[in-house]
């Protein structure tokens, strides 16, 4: 018999490589959405060109595409193949800013690359501790690139040090920023900040050309695409693209699980890991009699800052990354008990494009000054811990799809507004003016932070799992993705998510 993994995002290759590990037959299904001939095509043609040798007309030509998304879809490529429209995934979706995806990869097609394990404070009340999932972030660091070097944030994370990983060179206002800030550690750790070079999924070959938001011609970003054709060669491993599940049944002998199209595959064990919407959905019909299900969310915030000193070289001009330059850390209890995170971008031609649509059209002639402006513009993103976030409340509707409403978190505005404003006393240290006034807090799911729909417990009860992802009355289902997060702590989701799934894959019973 073999076992079934239901998407080929982060969570499922992860969890599908502890399991060829163990010499187990794993089958994998998703909805098989990848960039279309004409985006690849594209690609191609960039990815042929030395970077050097791209023009300012090269570089517009791969970016125009970008910019004529729908409000509310993440691009690449020009595409919209890596995330679903919200109405393919929602009957309602009540405000709710978060996205599935049915593609080949999932949401790691498009994501930032930002990579942070979780540290045990995080973590109060889940029946696993972050030394647990240790081994795990080694293993998944055998799957995709981490450069990010020994630094200041690595006390805070012991979970996983990577000495032999280097950091990617920095943008020329963030390794100014960076500069700086280290020169203030003393007075910055005294009042709880931590700052540290941005530890991301790239490759060392990166090229700094700055594309990075609007695809990588070159793949130098990780996807779960390329950690799927590590598998490829393995005659235990079989990939099924185009195949979307439905919902499952668990008997004594193993688990059905019901496709679109009316056919069904039977396997040993299943793991789900289609992403928290795609799980959600397929649990719902699963299990009509729990209508409901709650997400929980880790509220995000943008605070705009400009630096007052000189770049060093121009910002917007390769090269450079667009990817989060820093991570600054907050761990002040005043604050919250919990971390919170931020990661900091230098100038990109999405800030400078939203700067001069909200003030250069206003003001006829100043767009050389706004332009000018914009390349001392970076930005702060805070994230907060699902305790002080939005809960998101998920049901079934009679066509298949999701319904979603929010509830805020009941302090989630004073202590944002209190991360706010310690990010922008950190950043005054560092040279930079916090616009405080121009902040922007996100929508419920904005930072795709979110999970926790069957949470873990050392007992479970209904609607919780066990340690091994295992929804309560269930023996052979295994909920492999952030899904069973009992809390989502600010720090990136992505790498802890894949930890928990190799974890998982490696525990499960035969």
């Amino acid at each position: 018999m073999t076992d079934l993994v239901i998407g080929s995002g982060p969570a499922g290759v992860a969890v599908a490589a502890a399991l060829l590990a163990r010499g187990r037959r794993v089958l994998m299904i998703d909805g098989g959405k990848v960039l279309e001939p004409q985006g690849l095509a594209r690609q191609e043609a960039v990815a042929a060109t030395p970077p050097d040798e791209l023009t300012a007309a090269d570089r517009a030509t791969w970016q125009a595409p970008q910019y004529a998304g729908t409000p509310g879809q993440v691009r690449r490529y020009g595409s919209d193949f890596a995330m679903e429209p919200v109405q393919a995934t929602f009957a309602g979706a009540g405000g709710v800013a978060l996205r599935a995806s049915r593609a080949i990869g999932g949401l790691s097609n498009l994501w930032g690359a930002a990579v942070l394990p979780y540290r045990q404070q995080d973590m109060a009340g889940w029946p696993i501790t972050a030394g647990d999932l240790a081994p795990h972030y080694r293993a998944v660091a055998a799957l995709m690139p981490i450069c990010g070097p020994t630094d200041d944030l690595s006390p805070l994370f012991p979970a996983f040090a990577a000495p032999d990983h280097p950091a990617l060179a920095a943008s020329p206002q963030g390794g100014e920023l960076l500069r700086r800030l280290a020169s203030h550690r003393d007075a910055l750790a005294r009042v709880g900040c931590f700052a540290g070079a941005a530890r991301v999924a790239v490759r060392p070959a990166c090229h700094h050309c700055g594309l990075c938001l609007h695809g990588c011609p070159w793949n130098h970003i990780f996807s779960a695409r390329t950690a799927l054709a590590r598998f490829a060669g393995s005659v235990l491993f079989e990939h099924r693209p185009g195949v979307v599940a439905t919902a499952f049944r668990e008997d004594p002998e193993g688990v059905v699980v019901h496709l679109a199209g009316g056919t069904a595959i039977r396997a040993t064990r299943l793991f789900i890991a289609a992403g928290v919407l795609e799980t959600a959905r397929i649990l719902l019909a699963s299990h009509p009699g729990n209508p409901e299900l709650i997400l929980l969310d880790s509220q995000q915030a943008f605070l705009p800052m400009l630096h007052r000193w000189r770049a060093p070289a121009r910002p917007d001009q390769p090269p450079h990354t667009t990817l989060p330059q820093l991570f600054v850390e907050i761990d002040d209890r005043t604050i919250s008990p919990f971390t919170v995170h931020g990661q900091i971008y230098s100038w990109n031609e999405y800030y400078q494009r939203d700067l001069m649509a909200s003030y250069g059209r206003k003001l006829p002639g100043t767009t050389p000054l706004w332009r000018a402006l914009s390349r001392r513009l970076m930005v702060a993103q805070l994230f907060l811990h699902s305790d002080h976030s939005a809960r998101i409340a998920l049901r079934l509707s009679g066509d298949g799809r999701l319904t979603a409403s929010a509830t805020p978190g009941t302090d989630a505005g004073p202590v944002m507004q209190k991360a706010m404003a310690r990010m922008a006393a950190a950043m005054g240290r560092g040279g930079m003016l916090a616009l405080r006034i121009a902040s922007r807090i996100g929508a419920a799911g904005a930072s795709f932070h979110t999970g926790g729909t069957v949470p873990m417990a050392a007992s479970p009860g209904n609607g919780q799992s066990d340690r091994l992802g295992r929804p309560k009355g269930l023996s052979r289902v295994h909920l492999a993705d952030a899904s069973t997060f009992p809390g989502i702590p600010a720090t990136t989701i992505t790498f802890s998510a894949m930890a928990n799934a190799h974890r998982i894959g490696t525990l499960a019973p035969d």
